[in-house]
């Protein structure tokens, strides 16, 4: 398996799209409804945004043999030394095989932040599980809503140097 990580580039949309409507779908069936997941994800992942997020934040791509197969999304590293991880999304095929753990391991080395945060949906245990062993620990849990929908959300952080 020849793993590469790097920064996103403006090619890497289409892929990027893809990426994040499957990891979405066998994540959050029966969690989110589908209209809910289509339309948010065709606002957040729409083209302009991409492009956005690309200019205004720390993107990075996991390949396998040159096929995009995953990427991960932080905030610039704020004046106390943190960032908080957007997203972290796989090709489920790609699951547990050490390519998150390396997605993570970017945001903490390239970014050289002392804490990383992130937002997780409660259901969403199998991500809660793969953060813990990582070393994120819950700060506090709050609803939010996603286009009428509630989200059980929970806030971790990582204090990497711990």
């Amino acid at each position: 398996m020849d793993l590469t990580i790097r920064k996103m580039k403006r090619k890497d949309i289409p892929a990027i799209q893809d990426i994040a409507k499957i990891s979405w779908n066998s994540t959050y069936t029966g969690i989110i409804p589908s209209q809910i997941q289509e339309s948010f994800l065709n606002q957040a992942y729409s083209v302009k945004m991409l492009k956005k997020q690309r200019r205004n934040s720390n993107f990075y791509v996991a390949l396998i043999n040159q096929e995009l197969i995953g990427f991960a999304n932080y905030s610039q590293v704020y004046s106390d030394d943190s960032v908080h991880l957007h997203a972290i999304y796989l090709h489920p095929e790609y699951q547990g095989k050490g390519i998150g753990s390396a997605l993570l391991e970017i945001g903490s080395d390239q970014l050289a932040a002392e804490k990383i945060s992130l937002h997780v949906e409660r259901q969403n245990i199998k991500a809660i599980q793969f953060y813990k062993r990582k070393g994120f620990y819950k700060i506090s849990e709050f609803d939010d809503e996603l286009e009428g929908h509630t989200i059980h959300t929970i806030r971790m952080v990582w204090n990497i140097h711990e």
